[in-house]
Parts: C-alpha cells; structure tokens; sequence
C-alpha cells in the first residue's frame, strides 16, 4: 500500500511540474490581436536604444516621434522569433544603439503602452529593409 501511494504521489508531482510547463509555454505564445490593434499602422522613426536578441519574440526599442501625434518617446517593437531572425541573416548584433530606424507598426490597444508590433523595418545607413513576417530583407 506505501509503494502505491508514493507512486501516485510521485505522478501527481510529475503531472503538476508538467502542467506549470505547459501553460507558462502557452502564456509565452500569445496572439498579437489581445495586444495590438492589426488593422492601424503607425510609422515611427529613430534611433536603436537596445536589440534583445531571444526568443519567443525578440525586441527593438526606438528612441522616436511617432508621426502621427509627434510624440517623442521609447517604443518597444516586438518582433519575430530567433529562427526566423536567423533564416533572414539577422544576428544579435545587427542592430547597434544609434543606428537610425523607420518602422511600420501595430499600435498598443493602450495607448499609454509604448509597445508596438513590428510590420516593416528600414535601416537609414545602408537602406537595408525587413518587408513583414514572411522574413524579406533587402
């Protein structure tokens, strides 16, 4: 009877370590609908503060004026995933602090957040361009 309740003890912990896995897996992977509002595009343009390079979606922030409102402030650009990243040729250090960016974004649902999504790309020093999830650079 003591080995059938430590075995059930032992599948109930392994379940639940399981469970905590899985639903910080799915917390991770979220839609961009619940944030961002995908039909508007807003264009921002600025200079790089800081590339994170990770996944499950990496991140550009940009010290810039949004051009609708004028605005100056740091927006934070989601981005794609490492793989996709890596398939393009993009590095993590691709991106320098000053490089100076314009971007086409999907503005927050709250407008007090600065996070966008990231639609297209274009880097002014060397007109290097991202077109969209479908990974294009030129």
């Amino acid at each position: 009877m003591t080995r059938w309740l430590t075995r059930f003890a032992l599948g109930g912990i392994a379940l639940g370590v399981a469970v905590v896995f899985l639903r910080a897996t799915l917390l991770a992977h979220h839609s961009f609908a619940v944030y961002y509002i995908e039909a508007d595009t807003i264009e921002i343009e600025g200079d790089v503060v800081e590339f994170q390079y990770k996944n499950p979606h990496s991140w550009i922030f940009v010290a810039g004026t949004e051009s609708a409102f004028g605005q100056p402030k740091v927006y934070g650009a989601e981005w794609v995933s490492l793989s996709q990243l890596e398939r393009a040729g993009i590095d993590k250090k691709f991106f320098k602090p000053g490089d100076a960016i314009h971007i086409w974004a999907s503005p927050n649902k709250n407008p007090t957040d600065n996070r966008v999504r990231l639609k297209r790309m274009e880097r002014r020093s060397d007109g290097w361009k991202w077109m969209g999830n479908r990974g294009d650079t030129r």
